[in-house]
């Protein structure tokens, strides 16, 4: 369902910024889009190259999407509402993404072709050279001292937008949705899969299914970052304005009044979460269709020379300032 609304979300906004008709004729309002493109790619024959890795090729595709679905584990969308709250769902979230750069290399030498092989190791360079800067963004963690993603969201649950962690670590929250940008391949990082340079990258050889999910991956893989980026910054499910403490968005251990105050909180705190989660979505749908590419030393550039000094720099501060404030009490 998420990738339905994703996928609906990018043909309308790009639909009004680059004046494309088309895909609006397809059912009512242009919903059986989607149906449509999911459908052709079974339709297809599912080939594998006689002289690939058989074993390679079919375990490539999975590679790209599994990562993405185990990251969403530890997102929550309200104080009770996620499906795993491990004491480090931050770091549980760091080591799910860094799955995800082996896979390219694996589809493109599994196929046998050159081209692909150079689409995949093109992907792995990139990847890896964001990795670090995308660990090392998370520094408003330090601030909540857990590693739980909801810990995290309660620490911020005070002041309203006061008491967010964007107002206090405004370097971090404008580094953090670069990394996440530049791994999901998305425009202008889409080197890896520019079809104008490497005749869509490691996926050339994919027929099918296999090709569907790989068109299907770059959907959920801008979604999952944009959620969770409402856990270190902006306050998650908390609403900017601070909201009486019987429906339910205070500390841990606030008591609801009765059942119908915790349902209206949690409905709330849902639609918040979910408003905060797809607001970034609008930018980089809107960067795709407006932003040059740029090269692919440009890209390495901004991930080694910029990024990685600034986000462990800030998480060095963030940390020192903590150890201060805590030797002080």
């Amino acid at each position: 369902m998420g990738v339905l609304v994703i996928a609906r979300l990018e043909r309308k906004i790009s639909a009004g910024i680059q004046q494309r008709i088309g895909p609006g004729y397809a059912g009512p309002l242009g919903i059986i889009q989607a149906s449509a493109d999911g459908v052709k790619p079974l339709s297809k024959e599912d080939i594998i190259p006689s002289k690939g890795d058989p074993w390679l090729f079919n375990i490539g595709p999975a590679m790209v999407i599994t990562p993405v679905l185990m990251g969403y584990s530890v997102i929550p969308s309200g104080h009770s509402i996620v499906l795993a709250d491990p004491g480090t769902g931050v770091i549980y979230r760091i080591a799910a993404s860094s799955i995800a750069p082996p896979g390219p290399p694996m589809t493109g030498y599994g196929s046998n072709n050159k081209y692909s092989s150079l689409g995949g190791l093109r992907a792995a360079a990139q990847s890896t050279s964001y990795e670090i800067p995308s660990a090392s963004c998370v520094s408003p963690i330090s601030l909540s001292s857990s590693l739980s993603t909801v810990d995290t969201v309660e620490a911020q649950s005070t002041y309203g937008l006061w008491g967010w962690n964007l107002r206090r670590q405004p370097i971090g929250f404008v580094a953090f949705p670069i990394p996440p940008l530049a791994e999901c391949e998305r425009l202008p990082f889409d080197l890896p899969e520019a079809e104008e340079e490497l005749a869509a990258g490691h996926q050339t050889e994919y027929p099918g299914i296999k090709s569907g999910l790989s068109y299907v991956a770059p959907h959920p893989n801008p979604s999952a970052p944009s959620s969770f980026a409402t856990v270190p910054h902006p306050g998650g499910w908390n609403p900017p304005i601070s909201p009486p403490p019987d429906l339910g968005f205070g500390h841990i251990g606030s008591e609801m009044t009765d059942g119908t105050a915790e349902v209206i909180g949690t409905a709330v705190g849902m639609t918040v979460a979910s408003a905060k989660a797809h607001s970034p979505l609008f930018v980089t749908i809107t960067a795709r269709r407006t932003s040059p590419r740029v090269r692919m030393d440009q890209l390495l550039d901004l991930g080694r020379k910029s990024l990685l000094p600034i986000a462990p720099g800030n998480l060095s501060s963030t940390a020192s300032l903590q150890l201060i404030n805590l030797s002080s009490m």
